[in-house]
């Protein structure tokens, strides 16, 4: 009777997906249609309903996709296909290479000739690599070829599953862009990747920071490009802001022909794109529109020093409200009064409107109370550089906008860089909509899979692993304060070295400040260590690499999580592989699982434990009444799981929907500014 009822269950499932499917592309194909020169989507016309009838039939494909069995038993089949081929000799391969790349120029995407070309990628990739595809990377593959979004456990090798999709789309004629998350990832891929694409006659390139026009453009002329989402989207804005209104191909001929030079546009169009990391692309980075703009001279004549000392002169409670979370001021009544007494005698024309002085005395509050050194940006080579809140890394040549970043400079007395002009924005999710074909893959996708398939279309899969994950968790500990945290970890790894061995061991933080007083307790400890963050992001791959030998210590903002594998060696393995220690927990549990996913890939024994602080800022901005609680109600510390749980569960479900409403407000924002603007791609 269940066994029956299961059945009806999938075969209706799977007559729902198609049809969501079906209306989906659909949708997309009503779109506006595509404008010469440029290859890409229009904007999809929407109905009110239309987001909310997408969150929940995201969440349901969610739920009937995980362990597809027809989607294994496809895999095992390209596996057979591909033992056949190693028989042949490096001729015939080449040969059966030819012959498939025509077959996908007339047949496009058929299962048969993708089940043939995945198969051969299998056997080509084998011989240059030295590397063939499990069955679970070829599912991940079919996923992405198929326009869908993969989640893959860390350490199953996402990196080599994009070659599939990627070479496929190409040889059947799209220009394929992959997205990492930095720059040197972009170049270890594209190289390492480079001999199996180049066997199948196809031409792979690379965009990265400070490359010239004329790079760009011959590397946008290849088959497959990789590079960063940041170099690509504004590669993107510079070709919008160069067609203007001219962007008919017969437009711009014309121009030519009467002398106006026309500038060569970078790109080819967005044809298939897939996305390393996408949670991180589309849903934590989703806040902040990509501006491309030109820098104004700088301030001359003294405003925003005093600004600050302006707000300096404000109380808090009485003449202005912070909100952590959000990192918002608000002005009340009697502040909006004292920013104008106190600004009555300043010489700057902004003092003298009321809006302009109001916002500059909010913006100054925020550049000293809400953004923090080591947390939100670092001073180096006297500069303010921003740090990506969800990934710790810097972000280079990013600033904030309306004065703030300038503002932070002034307070931290530095050369003060020009104000910029906003001359394009996006946000990733216009951009990522507009490609004709988007895919992507991650370790963490199951929590956002309503929000993908609502924003992106993105229909998310759940990928099984290779082998069974042995990862021991060691369970949830809770102290009063942030310095008897750091006490903690440090006697956390003593134990760990002292009873099991020299076990490496990886310390996850959630900010640059962390990092440090983490790295200060282990010197107290005696405890050799090294520490990675934003200040030493460009030996990121070198000094996570290391993480696995024994004996190793390392104090890791989250970035530790993506792109870099840990290998065990032998003697790593045999003491009990990698033990991980997470500090903080951050405002989404992707983040964390991606952390602890560190530890035990690809079968390696390993182990974690959260070690936090009821101080942590998770607690304090996202369920400060239940931290108070908490803290006049125990008295015996520290809390092991339990009410440490709870309070985590509580904090980290406030700080998604408040970072989802936040992500759909940015969306509706740029939505209002390209009606009123009339700009953004031509719209």
């Amino acid at each position: 009777m269940v066994e029956a009822t299961l059945s009806r269950w999938g075969a209706l499932s799977g007559k729902v997906r198609e049809k969501a499917r079906h209306f989906w592309h659909e949708a997309r194909s009503d779109a506006r249609p595509v404008i010469a020169p440029y290859a890409e989507r229009g904007p999809v016309p929407s109905w009110k309903w239309d987001r909310p009838l997408d969150l929940m039939l995201g969440r349901f494909m969610l739920a009937v996709q995980r362990g597809k069995p027809s989607l294994l038993d496809r895999a095992q089949r390209i596996v057979l296909r591909s033992t056949e081929f190693a028989d042949l000799s490096d001729e015939l391969l080449d040969a059966a290479c030819v012959e498939i790349r025509e077959r996908l120029m007339r047949e496009r995407l058929g299962e048969g000739v993708v089940d043939e070309a995945f198969a051969l990628i299998r056997e080509v990739s084998g011989r240059e690599l030295g590397l063939r595809h499990f069955p679970v990377q070829l599912m991940a593959g079919l996923v992405m070829l198929d326009g869908g979004l993969a989640e893959m456990a860390t350490g199953e090798g996402k990196t080599i599953t994009a070659l599939l999709p990627a070479i496929t789309a190409a040889m059947a004629g799209m220009p394929v862009h992959v997205f990492t998350v930095n720059d040197y990832l972009a170049e270890r891929d594209c190289n390492s990747l480079r001999p199996v694409i180049e066997r199948f006659g196809l031409r792979c390139g690379l965009i990265v920071n400070g490359q010239e026009n004329p790079e760009r453009r011959a590397a946008y002329a290849c088959h497959i490009v990789y590079g960063t989402n940041k170099e690509m989207t504004f590669d993107y804005l510079r070709d919008q802001t160069a067609l203007g209104k001219r962007r008919g191909q017969g437009r711009r001929l014309v121009a030519e022909l009467f002398g106006q030079v026309t500038q060569p546009l970078l790109m080819r169009g967005l044809h298939f794109a897939i996305v390393d990391e996408a949670d991180s692309i589309f849903i934590d980075e989703a806040r902040t529109p990509l501006i491309l703009s030109a820098e104004l001279p700088g301030d001359t004549d003294g405003v925003y020093l005093a600004a600050l000392e302006l707000a300096s002169m404000l109380e808090e409670g009485r003449d202005y409200i912070l909100t952590e979370g959000t990192r918002s001021v608000h002005l009340t009544a009697h502040g909006k009064d004292s920013v104008a007494q106190l600004s009555g005698g300043l010489p700057h024309t902004q003092w003298r409107i009321r809006l302009a002085r109001e916002e500059l005395a909010m913006r100054a509050i925020s550049a000293t109370r809400l953004f923090l050194r080591d947390r939100d940006y670092i001073v180096t080579d006297g500069k303010v550089q921003i740090v990506d809140e969800s990934t710790g890394r810097v972000m280079a040549d990013r600033s904030w906008e309306g004065g703030l970043h300038q503002l932070v400079e002034t307070k931290e007395a530095v050369d003060i860089s020009g104000v910029r002009n906003t001359m394009a924005r996006i946000t990733y999710q216009r951009f990522f909509r507009r490609y004709r074909r988007l895919s992507g893959m991650t370790g963490t996708a199951g929590e956002v899979a309503d929000e993908l398939w609502a924003d992106y279309g993105l229909k998310v899969v759940v990928i099984p692993r290779n082998r069974p994950n042995l990862r021991s968790d060691r369970g949830h500990v809770m102290v009063p304060t942030a310095q008897e945290k750091w006490a903690f970890v440090a006697t956390e790894v003593a134990q760990i070295h002292a009873q099991e061995g020299a076990r490496p061991v990886l310390i996850g933080t959630r900010s640059v400040a962390d990092s440090d007083s983490v790295s200060q307790a282990l010197t107290l400890a005696g405890i050799a260590h090294r520490v990675l963050n934003a200040r030493q992001d460009e030996q990121e791959a070198e000094i996570i690499a290391q993480a696995g030998e024994p004996g190793a210590v390392i104090v890791a903002t989250n970035m530790a999580g993506r792109g870099t594998d840990i290998i065990l060696n032998a003697t790593a393995k045999a003491l009990g592989g990698l033990h991980v220690i997470l500090t903080g927990f951050h405002d989404t549990a992707r983040i964390d699982r991606q952390l602890f996913g560190r530890a035990a890939r690809q079968g390696d024994p390993g182990s974690s434990i959260a070690i936090t602080a009821l101080d942590d800022q998770l607690y304090t901005d996202f369920a400060p009444r239940a931290a108070r609680i908490v803290s006049s109600s125990v008295k015996i510390w520290p809390l092991i799981d339990g009410k440490a749980n709870m309070l985590r569960r509580l904090a980290q479900r406030n700080a998604e929907k408040r970072h989802a409403a936040d992500r759909r407000q940015t969306e509706l924002a740029e939505e209002r500014l390209r009606k009123t603007m009339a700009f953004g791609g031509g719209e």
